[in-house]
């Protein structure tokens, strides 16, 4: 009896234990087969949700061909004539001259730079220092047509003079707003370059309201465009454009120890521009109040 007990109850033990073993496979089995059933659903609601592609803003190139065709035909070649005389005989007699009278010669001097067509009548603004002291002005069209130039004024303050040829239905440039410009934005420079007519150079906006003591007056007014256009002698009075051909400065100086362009340049305002070509055209000097 005991030894049949024992017997059937090791049987039935084993017989359990295997039972046992069956259900935790058979669970393992159906939690494997729940757990991808749920991430097959997963996929497939993710596979129907609506996709949208990410947007990307695509940097569009600047027209500089358009600017440039509305630029180039109101940008003028300047040529001043400056008459000095001098007495042929000063070195050779020294202080005997005054025994031998002072026989005079005249010796003309020639200067070159660029001016911007604001009106189709004729108005030209161009820096002070391209036409200050000249006996005689002289304007170059994009077309090669040449004439004389006659000084409405000048103002030393602002580096700004306005002058007037007798024309009409000339193309002209229109002023933008140089309160709006931005720094990085591109910018055109046009002008004439060493006697080389018609040269656009291209560049972006590299600071505003920059002041280099460059004028020598005393009340002088300095807020200059800091562009990386290049810019060299003859380009003075030449305009800087925006990408819509409108007018936002006159370029005047550059940055230097060499004399050409060397990174940077930098143009008048037109905002300033305007105001001080308003007050010539009215008046024949600037208007300003001085507290003092």
């Amino acid at each position: 009896m005991k030894t049949v007990g024992k017997s059937f109850i090791g049987a039935a033990a084993g017989t359990i234990f295997i039972l046992l073993i069956a259900a935790v496979i058979l669970n393992s089995t159906f939690k494997e087969n729940d757990k991808q059933t749920k991430q097959t659903d997963q996929i497939s609601n993710m596979q129907q949700l609506p996709v949208h592609r990410a947007n990307y803003l695509i940097a569009q190139e600047a027209d500089f061909v358009r600017a440039a065709e509305k630029s180039v035909n109101a940008v003028v070649h300047i040529k001043t004539e400056i008459s000095v005389k001098s007495s042929t005989y000063d070195d050779f007699f020294g202080p005997f001259k005054y025994y031998f009278g002072q026989p005079n010669r005249m010796n003309t001097y020639v200067a070159f730079g660029s001016g911007v067509i604001i009106s189709p009548d004729g108005y030209i603004v161009t820096n002070n220092h391209v036409v200050e002291g000249a006996d005689k002005v002289s304007v170059t069209f994009n077309d090669r047509r040449e004439m004389e130039a006659t000084i409405v004024g000048m103002d030393p303050a602002t580096d700004l003079a306005l002058i007037k040829v007798d024309a009409d239905d000339l193309v002209y440039l229109s002023f933008g707003n140089s309160d709006e410009v931005k720094v990085g934005e591109w910018v055109l420079a046009v002008g004439n370059p060493f006697n080389l007519t018609s040269t656009v150079t291209a560049g972006i906006v590299s600071a505003k309201a920059r002041n280099i003591n460059i004028l020598g007056s005393q009340s002088a007014i300095e807020s200059f465009i800091q562009t990386d256009a290049a810019v060299n002698r003859g380009n003075s009075g030449g305009a800087l454009v925006n990408t819509d051909g409108e007018l936002i400065g006159i370029n005047a100086a550059i940055a230097s120890h060499t004399g050409v362009y060397e990174g940077y340049s930098f143009a008048i305002p037109v905002n300033i521009v305007h105001k001080v070509v308003d007050d010539l055209m009215k008046y024949g000097e600037i208007q300003r109040a001085f507290i003092g």
